[in-house]
């Protein structure tokens, strides 16, 4: 299944994302897009909500919104309607689920003089839904944070999870390869306070380039994620190390590396096959 997309493939997929309902999207798209890798399609919806809650999660939880999303829940409950109010809501208004229960756990424990929780409580109360005084808000919150793929300490666990894996994946993969490193424990250890996932001992060539390093990203990049970390990290590395490589192990957007053409940093969706070890010519 194909992870890395043309252009002309990406936009095609955002546009059709754009188009569809706010939950439930990834089915539909694989329809599609048959040709696509599931876990690019799953990346390429959870980044794009991600932007698009950056830019109206202030439009949507403005005060007012917030008291009438409250009043709504609080309605729907006297009215016994079924299950699943708050994500009803969340569909009505374009708040993903978990945000939607964070900003009414915040409307419900407000102060005397209107003002919000604390942040410390209120992520508490996330975290242990058992904890939220009223019965049918905790079970409503807990149905969002199930249904929420993106936020919330559910998704959060299951990105960390999902980082840590791919990155014991790729020690694994060069250990298999007889490549000596050391990674970000060891070099942290060492005082070193930017450090990418992998520091080669031994420099290793890849399509004729000389690779010192390795970072894993268990995500998709296209030109804005990239552009963030090639700021964030992928120059620091660059700067202390040469060059390297990025592994987006759920695909990318082609031509990423013309971005960075005069440091060379190199993109990838997997560990190549045909590293050439430096000892194969001694």
């Amino acid at each position: 299944m194909a992870r890395v997309l043309n252009q002309t493939t990406y936009n095609s997929l955002l546009d059709s994302l754009y188009k569809l309902p706010f939950r439930n999207r990834v089915q539909s798209l694989q329809k599609r897009f048959p040709e696509l890798s599931v876990d690019t399609i799953k990346c390429v919806v959870a980044q794009e909500c991600q932007k698009r809650m950056k830019g109206s999660h202030g439009r949507l939880t403005t005060s007012e919104t917030v008291e009438t999303m409250y009043k709504k829940f609080k309605n729907s409950i006297l009215m016994n309607e079924e299950p699943g109010i708050l994500l009803r809501l969340s569909d009505e208004v374009g708040l993903t689920p978990a945000l939607l229960a964070r900003s009414i756990i915040e409307r419900h424990y407000q102060r005397d003089d209107k003002s919000k929780p604390a942040k410390l409580l209120v992520s508490t109360l996330m975290k242990n839904t058992a904890l939220i005084d009223d019965r049918d808000l905790a079970f409503e919150t807990y149905l969002c944070l199930l249904e929420d793929d993106e936020y919330g300490p559910i998704a959060e666990a299951t990105k960390q999870s999902r980082g840590y894996e791919y990155e014991i994946y790729l020690r694994m993969e060069l250990e298999n390869c007889k490549v000596t490193f050391l990674h970000e424990d060891h070099l942290r250890m060492k005082g070193y306070d930017k450090t990418p996932d992998i520091k080669l001992e031994i420099p290793v060539a890849i399509d004729g380039q000389v690779i010192n390093w390795i970072e894993s990203k268990a995500l998709f990049g296209d030109e804005e994620v990239h552009r963030g970390y090639l700021k964030d990290q992928l120059y620091s590395y660059w700067n202390r190390f040469g060059p390297g490589l990025v592994i987006y192990w759920f695909g990318y957007v082609e031509d990423l590396e013309k971005i960075h053409q005069n440091r060379i940093i190199l993109i990838r969706d997997t560990l190549p096959k045909n590293m050439v070890l430096m000892d194969q010519h001694l």
